[in-house]
């Protein structure tokens, strides 16, 4: 684990069950070598006391705008300006509003306002209430602002309902501080290191979906988590990126032409209409093999017996870019149980590939809804480089080196 000895975190507090997580996350924190400097807002002190925060970062813990006890600075704006990293965990519904709308009416959110610090945010809440309208639309315009977030869980919640909106666990947070500092001393968290600079990147990520019926459609387990590292990582690094996506739970990344999409008819359609622009083409998207030969317009109704659904082979986009390709350098990837190498292998030949990634989903800590992955990255020219256990931003960014070393010429060992 990654020491974050000398920074300074600023850790916001809201009014949830998870506020207790928060409290793990302090320990973690404190002990990872961190000065973290606890907001609580008043919903926040009715499920944990500041008393315990104190205890486990050794600070005062912050819970008045109005509290001012050193009268050489502005509180708020102190703090603001010292933190080199700001987490919100647990983050409500109440807290992702008010800031997507720029409300500041208290010791915390008038700190998010003021700092111009990095800021994650670790949504917890019901799983009718993260999925509302209103709770994604206000959370993709924060991503579109440059906030961070930091997936919550699926599970049994506090309220009784199963569902996404558990708040990550403090081990994840604090992996994706780490990790975010680590980039950032490589020069690979800013604008430091811009090696994709005029390079036009097209990226697929998420599930399709084929419909049945006007309720009922074929998927896949896909989150999008690792398309969307991809792009949020070829944005960094100065690249123009074209995100097609398919239907996920994540905030649109800022700084992306985003395209949704639904179907493999309208990805391989949306695709294709950038696909002369662009200069690397990276396939990330989890796409149905096959689709409903006929999509019922009614709802199929229950009758006794059995169904037979009729099946027909979808469009292969991977493999129409791979004919298709007049310069561009196509990544794929190859999301397999068994036998991983061989499949990897026969998919980049078969389909014309440039390079592959290959992962086993069957593997802990790797594949579809994890937010770490491991992969071994294939070759046309026969390299092979396997990494171990990384954030899938981690990966994006071990991807994209691989990338430039084969267009510059180089072996993956250059990478």
């Amino acid at each position: 684990m990654q020491s974050l000895t000398g920074k300074t975190i600023v850790l916001g507090v809201t009014g949830g069950i998870a506020a207790y997580k928060a409290a793990a996350l302090t320990s973690k924190l404190t002990q990872a070598g961190a000065r973290v400097h606890v907001i609580m807002t008043e919903n926040a002190r009715k499920f944990v006391g500041p008393l315990t925060f104190q205890a486990l970062s050794h600070l005062p813990v912050h819970t008045d705008t109005f509290d001012e006890p050193d009268p050489n600075v502005i509180a708020h704006i102190d703090l603001a300006d010292r933190a080199d990293l700001i987490i919100v965990a647990p983050a409500t519904a109440n807290l992702i509003g008010k800031l997507a709308n720029g409300i500041a009416d208290d010791m915390l959110t008038t700190v998010l306002l003021a700092t111009k610090a990095p800021v994650m945010v670790a949504p917890a809440m019901n799983v009718n209430m993260y999925e509302h309208p209103a709770v994604q639309r206000n959370m993709r315009r924060l991503a579109e602002d440059g906030y961070r977030f930091i997936e919550p869980g699926v599970g049994l919640l506090a309220c009784g309902w199963v569902g996404k909106g558990r708040m990550a666990e403090p081990e994840e947070i604090l992996e994706a501080a780490a990790a975010f500092f680590a980039r950032e001393e490589t020069g690979q968290a800013g604008t430091a290191r811009r090696d994709l600079t005029g390079k036009r990147i097209l990226i697929t990520a998420g599930p399709t979906r084929e419909k049945i019926d006007p309720v009922r459609y074929i998927s896949n387990h896909s989150s999008g988590k690792m398309g969307y590292a991809i792009a949020e990582a070829a944005r960094d690094r100065g690249a123009e990126v074209v995100l097609v996506s398919g239907p996920t739970a994540l905030p649109r990344p800022e700084g992306v032409v985003f395209v949704p999409v639904e179907s493999v008819q309208e990805m391989y359609d949306a695709v294709f209409a950038v696909l002369g622009e662009s200069d690397i083409v990276i396939k990330a998207a989890a796409v149905s093999d096959y689709r409903p030969k006929t999509s019922c317009v009614h709802k199929l109704k229950k009758q006794d017996g059995e169904l037979t659904l009729e099946l027909e082979k979808a469009p292969d986009i991977l493999a129409a870019v791979g004919q298709a390709k007049t310069g561009q350098f196509v990544v794929g990837f190859a999301a397999e149980t068994r036998d991983l190498l061989h499949y990897a292998q026969e998919k980049l030949e078969r389909k014309n590939l440039d390079l592959i990634v290959a992962n086993n989903v069957l593997e802990e800590g790797a594949g579809m809804g994890k937010d770490t992955n491991i992969v071994t990255i294939l070759t046309k020219d026969n390299e092979k480089v396997t990494l171990p256990i990384m954030s899938k931003r981690d990966v994006a960014d071990k991807l994209l080196d691989a990338v430039l070393a084969k267009i510059s010429g180089d072996s993956l060992t250059d990478a």
